[in-house]
């Protein structure tokens, strides 16, 4: 029995010698055709599940290697869609771009061609300025000199002084700002003209005008003198005799109805009567026409014709004297601004500026 045991060794030197060994007789006796055949059958099913085992693997690798495709497939669509459509949007800029590009150099081109032609008419301005113009002390003198005469116009047609002092002012100024030594004399001369006409310039007429309307206004309320059946205060004016307090009542009403008797008749003395006897139709013409010798006034003061405006307004004294009540507070306070406003017009002189117009010809004359 020890010689039929198989060896432990199954190195491939053992199986050769195995195979080469003579098998014992015993062993061949054993093994029979049945056994073998279920041996086999066995060996046959173990190699059959293992090769289902081994599909069933390929099966489950390639359905997983099939979703995997298809994943990777839809990714790459997906990728290939997005791409397609940076691709489009890529394209629209770059074509947006190239319009914007091909307008910035049309752009570019008209405006180099017009800096060409700006510049071309710039040498050419300044070639005829260099031709036609003189040096530039002349040309101070000669834009002084119409700058003065213009403002000494503006100032003998208006009566205001501004113009010409602000003309004298810039004068100064630009010559001190040539620091020429030539035209020194011509600077004093300026200075001195500006002060004499600051010293002598007459005073704003608004003043003047104001009064001239509120005059205007307050001539349909003062009092002419044939106002005789106005009661108050006046040159014929009287007061209802006084009445004592410890009177009967008889008594007053005698003294009330005598009152009354008196004011129907009374007796005055006429210093003027030309204004007494004066209708009262004629009294609304005679306001009219001292409104309009007023307006004749107003207007004169505006066009500066001083003279005019004062025989208007000693016209205008000499009726208000002559028909209104002097008594009346309304026709003093009338009087008091018909004085004001003789007192404020004035014979007022052209302004002149011989000195300023001398050292300008001899500037002119010495170039």
């Amino acid at each position: 029995m020890s010689a039929a045991s198989p060896p432990d060794d199954f190195s491939p030197s053992s199986t050769a010698a195995a195979a080469t060994a003579p098998v014992p007789a015993t062993m061949a006796v054993s093994q029979s055709p049945e056994s073998l055949a279920a041996a086999a059958k066995t060996l046959s099913r173990i190699a059959f599940g293992l090769l289902a085992l081994v599909a069933l693997a390929a099966l489950v690798i390639a359905i997983a290697l099939w979703q995997r495709v298809s994943g990777m497939q839809e990714q790459l669509a997906r990728q290939s869609a997005e791409a397609q459509a940076q691709s489009l949007e890529a394209r629209t800029l770059a074509r947006q771009a190239m319009d914007t590009v091909r307008d910035t150099a049309a752009r570019a081109a008209l405006t180099e061609t017009r800096v060409a032609e700006v510049a071309l008419q710039r040498s050419q301005l300044e070639e005829l300025m260099q031709s036609l113009s003189r040096s530039r002390d002349e040309n101070l003198v000669v834009d002084i000199e119409s700058a003065v005469r213009l403002a000494l116009q503006q100032a003998q047609v208006t009566g205001s002084v501004e113009p010409l002092l602000a003309a004298l002012k810039s004068g100064d100024l630009r010559i001190a700002r040539a620091a020429q030594p030539r035209l020194a004399p011509l600077q004093r001369a300026i200075q001195r003209d500006a002060d004499r006409l600051r010293s002598s310039a007459s005073a704003d007429n608004g003043e003047a005008l104001q009064k001239l309307d509120e005059l205007m206004r307050g001539i349909d309320d003062l009092p002419p003198l044939n106002a005789v059946a106005m009661r108050g205060s006046g040159l014929n004016t009287w007061q209802p005799e006084p009445i004592p307090a410890d009177a009967a009542w008889w008594e007053r009403a005698l003294l009330t109805v005598r009152g009354e008797l008196r004011s129907l008749v009374r007796v005055g003395r006429i210093e003027r009567p030309e204004a007494v006897l004066l209708a009262p139709d004629q009294t609304y013409f005679l306001r009219e026409n001292l409104k309009l010798k007023l307006l004749n006034a107003r207007l004169s003061l505006l066009s500066r014709q001083m003279d005019t405006a004062r025989s208007e307004l000693a016209t205008v004294a000499a009726s208000l004297n002559r028909y209104f009540d002097p008594a009346s507070r309304r026709t003093q306070a009338a009087a008091t601004l018909l004085q004001q406003l003789q007192a404020q017009v004035k014979n007022v002189e052209p302004p002149r500026i011989d000195e300023t117009l001398a050292a300008l010809t001899t500037a002119a004359a010495g170039r």
